[in-house]
């Protein structure tokens, strides 16, 4: 019923990296993915590799990007085009001060004409979708007006994806981590916006922390965007997943999972990653289960050692007196 709804995990900064993304399409073979914020100047006069590298089981993932400058955003796209992403996505969204100094994210909502340049910059060099993540308004410029003119003049562009965060971002005075809970959600706001550009794919982030919450959304709008939630309690993507495939259920535990991500581990531990890089991502998996604390405990003291490897997740399960 919802598999063709854009429904997503947001990028997450410091979360949401190559290895975050193979256990959370472990977790779910559908949702969209992302990968963490990518500078363009990082992009384009560093290792690609280091920015770029994915597994191929993570598809559909998507590469976000934060620059203002058109040219550069085409150089940076189209190297992410090359290397396979699905969907390149634009941030107008971030409101830390790094972004800020830089000249990107959320402070970009009050330039609109340049960042639609971008997205005819970078649809002249590829074919790829390109999207636009963004917030409901920034500082004193708190009202539907300013988000629909930011909207109606990006859109002529050429873009039809907007996911809107349903919360201002306040660039002064207000700590990016703040930002993501201290502004009020304002619902209606992205509603509105999906009565008027009906044409337009209009993607909610923000505050959705349920089964039920997603629902009540996707009735109206053209997908969901999941964020802190689905990192603190990774069960939650499989939730999602029986929902999007209207209550079929996926026939897997928490142990099968983490079964899953031993092929894995074991593949990045022989190129000299180190354990605690991967599993500091699984620490919630067994958020509201029997024994969730002794989980994250045993996991974050043990995986961090020296040659730590898999019999740590093993010898976790021994703990807690669960048989896999």
């Amino acid at each position: 019923m919802y598999i063709d709804k854009y429904i997503s995990v947001a990028p997450m900064m410091d979360w949401t990296d190559r290895h975050c993304r193979y256990f959370m399409r472990i977790l779910n073979p559908d949702i969209r993915l992302f990968t963490e914020m990518i500078v363009v100047d990082a992009l384009m006069h560093g290792d690609h590799r280091k920015f770029l590298n994915y597994d191929q089981s993570e598809h559909p993932v998507v590469l976000q990007l934060g620059g203002n400058d058109p040219e550069k955003m085409k150089k940076a796209a189209t190297i992410g085009a090359k290397a396979g992403f699905d969907e390149i996505n634009i941030n107008v969204g971030c409101p830390s001060d790094r972004v800020k100094s830089g000249s990107f994210g959320a402070c970009l909502m009050e330039k609109p004409k340049l960042i639609g340049n971008c997205i005819q910059s970078i649809k002249s060099a590829i074919d790829s979708p390109v999207s636009v993540k963004t917030r409901i308004g920034i500082d004193d410029f708190d009202n539907y007006e300013f988000l629909q003119n930011f909207v109606g003049i990006v859109s002529e562009s050429g873009c039809t994806t907007f996911i809107i965060h349903a919360r201002k971002a306040i660039l002064t005075g207000l700590s990016p981590k703040k930002n993501l809970s201290v502004p009020p959600l304002n619902y209606d706001r992205v509603y509105q916006l999906k009565s008027e550009f009906d044409r337009l794919n209009i993607i909610l982030n923000g505050g959705l922390n349920s089964i039920e919450d997603c629902l009540k959304h996707l009735k109206s709008l053209d997908g969901i965007m999941i964020g802190r939630h689905a990192y603190r309690n990774p069960w939650f993507l499989k939730e999602i997943y029986n929902m999007m495939l209207n209550n079929q259920n996926l026939e897997m535990s928490r142990q099968d999972v983490v079964k899953r991500m031993y092929p894995y581990i074991e593949s990045q531990l022989s190129k000299g990653v180190k354990l605690n890089h991967i599993t500091r991502h699984m620490l919630g998996l067994f958020s509201s289960q029997p024994r969730a604390k002794l989980w994250r405990s045993y996991i974050s003291e043990h995986s961090k050692k020296e040659k730590a490897g898999i019999e740590v997740l093993e010898n976790a399960f021994k703990k807690m007196a669960v048989s896999v």
